[in-house]
């Protein structure tokens, strides 16, 4: 598809953020008060134009938080939710006292669907609900939006006349949300372009959009929404939210930023702080993105491929739409594994210093690739191992361990064999089983890590599955990676363990052998 010429003005959208109250209510993302207002301070630096807070008639926590965002916050605008009940929108009334730029966010279902199963109100009552309740939210301030709940369900002039209250009673906003993610991005597209061409005063308000991820689509059919006349776009950090998510704002900002002559819109975010906010968010929920998630993915810029990593030591644009240090990460990666070609291992030398003839390429990239079915990823200590002749070391090596783990504390025992081949005892107490079969093993090697992540999962079914273990650790200030395999779960983790060790080690002697030879 061509792009669409870029317009003399790109419309501007609003990007609304509910991190805070919608992505909050993902299971196990709970904030306290004092998280939100550090998220609070990162949304702001990034350029969100509307925070929602949260929704202070659910919780006293949400009316605390609400509080303490609005003494601190004063430039950007601070919304809450509110159910279209007289007691939610005093109860959001008082949260926002003392707010700068304050918004009540009314929701109310109108969908076939939830009026006879959730609320057992009639259209009528509704058109009533929604009049009554948008009037008294704008007595105590003057920005008010609605949402009709499930809008993409329902009845299309019946969602015409909800809209159309909820203007006439002074709504600045209408949403139109797809609470549970059904819509398609040609459905929501032509709903609102029908909806801003014939309803009475929607030219006079934005409308804005709001769409779950539990078919994939969020993303999609809220730019399909922009398409459509949309000028907000309500989503979250990382895309979290109630079941499968919301809409991830990282990835709406940067389609419309990368597809600007496309779309011929843009938004008021601080691209460069998408990382950072999305890492922050990650610390504070305890919710880790998946590696090759959009944008913010560990694996987002990251290329192993030859195929790909010739192409991208050629020219970026070949394999990247968009520069790795715009939205906040510090370059691509070229991942050396077995998947990776001569160019790349050539390139990393270079990088490292090592300037090779083709025969001595030729002898290093043959160790490379057998290291390759020792390891996932092959780290600059490692090529330099590999150049001091080093890589066929094969450092200490798990001969027996057995682990109990009764009473308050677990104990385990291992017995290892050096790289002199010299046998290693050691026993260790721990937390666990891990914990304590980790202590044993740096005990036994003297290296000293501190484990920053630990992951196990089955490879292959059946009878022939094996466990592997992942961790990432760290040491003197630098992260590394390990992975082991076997039948068993906890020699697998002995096996990653060692993996991480080994590397250090041979890292260490390198670096010695080098200095008693700058010393001679």
């Amino acid at each position: 598809m061509s792009d669409i010429p870029v317009t003399a003005t790109p419309a501007q959208v609003r990007i609304f953020d509910t991190t805070l109250r919608d992505g909050e209510q993902s299971p196990g993302c709970s904030m306290s008060p004092s998280q939100k207002l550090v998220m609070a301070r990162a949304l702001a630096e990034l350029g969100v134009d509307v925070i929602e807070t949260g929704f202070p008639a659910s919780s006293q926590s949400d009316r605390e938080a609400a509080a303490l965002i609005s003494r601190e916050l004063r430039d950007t605008s601070l919304c809450v939710l509110s159910r279209c009940l007289p007691g939610d929108i005093e109860a959001s009334a008082r949260a926002l006292d003392g707010t700068a730029r304050p918004r009540i966010h009314l929701f109310l279902s109108t969908s076939p669907l939830h009026r006879e199963h959730k609320l057992r109100m009639s259209r009528e009552q509704v058109l009533e609900a929604v009049a009554r309740s948008v009037t008294a939210a704008r007595g105590f301030v003057d920005d008010v939006e609605f949402s009709a709940e499930d809008a993409l369900r329902t009845e299309e002039d019946f969602l015409a006349e909800a809209i159309a209250a909820a203007i006439a009673a002074g709504a600045g906003t209408i949403n139109l949300p797809d609470t549970v993610g059904y819509t398609t991005p040609t459905e929501i597209r032509g709903l609102f372009e029908r909806m801003i061409a014939n309803v009475p005063g929607a030219r006079d308000v934005i409308f804005s959009t709001h769409c779950h991820n539990d078919l994939g689509l969020a993303v999609a059919n809220s730019l399909a929404a922009i398409e459509g006349g949309a000028r907000q776009v309500e989503c979250s950090v990382n895309g979290i939210g109630e079941r499968a998510g919301n809409a991830a704002l990282e990835e709406v900002v940067m389609s419309l930023k990368v597809r600007g002559a496309y779309f011929s819109a843009d938004t008021n975010i601080d691209t460069n702080r998408i990382v950072p906010t999305s890492q922050l968010l990650q610390r504070l929920v305890g919710m880790p993105v998946q590696r090759n998630k959009a944008v913010v993915g560990a694996n987002a810029f990251a290329h192993e491929a030859g195929i790909h990593q010739h192409g991208m030591l050629r020219h970026r644009g070949t394999y990247e739409i968009m520069r790795p240090e715009d939205v906040g990460w510090p370059s691509s990666q070229m991942v050396l594994g077995r998947h990776s070609g001569r160019a790349a291992v050539e390139q990393r030398l270079r990088a490292l210093g090592y300037l090779l003839e083709e025969s001595e390429l030729d002898l290093v990239f043959a160790s490379f690739k057998a290291l390759c079915e020792k390891q996932r990823v092959v780290h600059d200590n490692d090529l330099q191992t590999l150049m001091q002749d080093g890589a066929d070391s094969e450092g200490y090596r798990l001969s027996s361990m057995t682990v109990s783990d009764a009473g308050h504390r677990a104990r385990a025992t291992v017995e290892l064999s050096d790289p002199d081949g010299d046998r290693v005892f050691e026993t260790a107490e721990g937390d666990g089983p891990v914990d304590a079969l980790f202590a044993a093993l740096a005990m036994a090697t003297g290296v000293d890590l501190v484990l920053e992540s630990y992951q196990v999962h089955s490879v292959g079914l059946g009878r022939d599955a094996r466990g592997e273990a992942n961790l990432s650790v760290r040491y003197e200030g630098a992260e590394y990676d390990g992975t082991g395999t076997s039948k068993d779960i906890i020699e697998a983790s002995a096996l990653a363990w060692l993996d991480v060790a080994n590397r250090l080690l041979r890292q260490r002697n390198g670096t010695k052998a080098k200095s008693e030879m700058a010393e001679a």
